[in-house]
């Protein structure tokens, strides 16, 4: 069951009264909406309950941990403690079993929900452990088809287990989260050809529903306003990163293309939004021995509402890499895009799904001569008012409402129209 990115939120309404009860499986890196996963998480979960109210969102949290995603409706099962085990012994395959725990847990709870006679049509898992398990085991045991939203292969993911002989179970446990779920969800249509190529899910099973921007929280604004409220100088030429964190996103290139910006540009300044301690000190020891004193903007983790006068205050907004490739669909994108801003990014194909490659600046992946070519080419533009536009009506579809209305309809069409409608 293919969707496409283009498809209107219309559809959605149209089966929204008679739409299953979904069990949303979610395991948020930050409950406190502090990384890109959590918002995704939090902002999907918001809409898809506006549209179908009786959704179940289960989240895990360890005992009097702070989150937001009560005020989704999420609830909030007991988080097993076991990844802690890593300080004793450092292997990120304690992590592996605390997730399968918690999906013991949610099948408890889908078990207990239709007990009580409040059956659940679909379970939707957006997390590699729990969609192995719910794929295989819970969702055949309990009756209840299972939609697994794939956000890359956990076998290649940079953060796994790097033990050598725990390579086969990580491939076979993407084998069962993607072969044996009801239906899949692939951010990106590079993704899904290459479970088509490898014969692990047919194209028809694969709905293809990219990331969103937050309408709410991430509008355009006027970029002398935002600069005076930052403190910058209208007339200087201003690029932007903004990010979570800065690991593996390629930040030490960009320094290295923005001195060589500087040499054309010597007013040119950077900003950079985001990173962890550790990371930002890394990357001031590289703008250290780079001609960069003075030019860089060093702006800390901040609130989502604190970021956006930074997108609303570039000329150009850049993503220097994504951790993933054919999986890449960086929320970063559809925020830049949605503010305004021309965006300056690597060639992946993913990517140009959603940025055709006359709108965007694309640069050679990895090549800092290329990025800074694309970097100077974006900034010394006289038509990038047009680009602007056109990567606004780009990503004008891509709302975290139309995103909610389009698994609202893949997980209708898996239930079938006997299975758990809400009541």
């Amino acid at each position: 069951m293919r969707v496409s990115a283009a498809r209107t939120m219309e559809a959605g309404d149209a089966v929204a009264g008679a739409s299953p009860r979904i069990c949303y499986v979610a395991c948020p890196t930050s409950l406190t909406l502090e990384s890109a996963n959590a918002i995704q998480t939090f902002t999907t979960l918001r809409e898809l309950r506006a549209l179908a109210p009786s959704t179940l969102a289960l989240v895990p949290r360890w005992l009097g941990q702070r989150s937001r995603f009560g005020e989704v409706g999420a609830r909030h099962l007991p988080r097993p403690a076991v990844g802690k085990l890593s300080r004793l012994y450092p292997t990120t395959l304690w992590y592996y079993v605390e997730r399968s725990l918690f999906a013991a847990m949610t099948a408890t709870v889908v078990s207990w929900e239709w007990l009580r006679g409040r059956r659940i049509g679909v379970v939707y898992v957006r997390e590699v452990v729990c969609a192995g398990w719910w794929a295989a085991i819970w969702g055949p045991l309990l009756g209840v088809p299972v939609i697994y939203e794939a956000h890359d292969l956990e076998s290649r993911n940079p953060s796994r287990a790097k033990e050598r002989w725990v390579q086969p179970v990580l491939d076979r446990l993407d084998r069962s989260a993607l072969a044996k779920s009801a239906a899949v969800v692939s951010l990106t249509e590079d993704f899904r050809r290459l479970l088509a190529t490898t014969g692990w899910r047919r194209s028809q099973d694969v709905a293809v529903i990219p990331d969103a921007f937050d309408e709410r929280q991430i509008v355009p604004g006027d970029r002398a306003t935002a600069r005076r409220r930052l403190g910058i100088p209208l007339g200087e030429p201003l690029v932007v990163y903004a990010g979570m964190t800065f690991s593996y996103r390629g930040l030490d290139r960009l320094l290295e293309a923005f001195a060589k910006i500087r040499s054309a540009l010597p007013s040119a300044r950077l900003a950079l939004v985001g990173g962890r301690q550790a990371e930002v000190a890394d990357l001031k020891g590289v703008a250290a021995r780079l001609p960069l004193e003075g030019a860089v903007v060093w702006a800390s983790q901040l609130p989502q509402s604190e970021v956006l006068p930074y997108l609303q205050a570039a000329d150009v907004l850049v993503i220097p890499d994504t951790v993933t490739d054919v999986t890449a669909s960086p929320l970063k994108l559809f925020e830049y895009l949605a503010v305004g801003r021309v965006v300056v990014l690597p060639d992946i194909p993913a990517l140009q799904e959603i940025l055709p490659v006359d709108v965007g600046y694309y640069f050679r992946r990895g090549d800092v001569a290329d990025m800074t070519r694309a970097l100077g080419a974006a900034l010394e533009d006289p038509g990038r008012s047009k680009r602007e536009e056109a990567g606004r009506d780009v990503v004008a579809p891509h709302t975290y409402a139309a995103r909610a209305a389009r698994i609202l309809e893949l997980a209708t069409a898996t239930a079938g129209p006997t299975r758990g409608t809400t009541a």
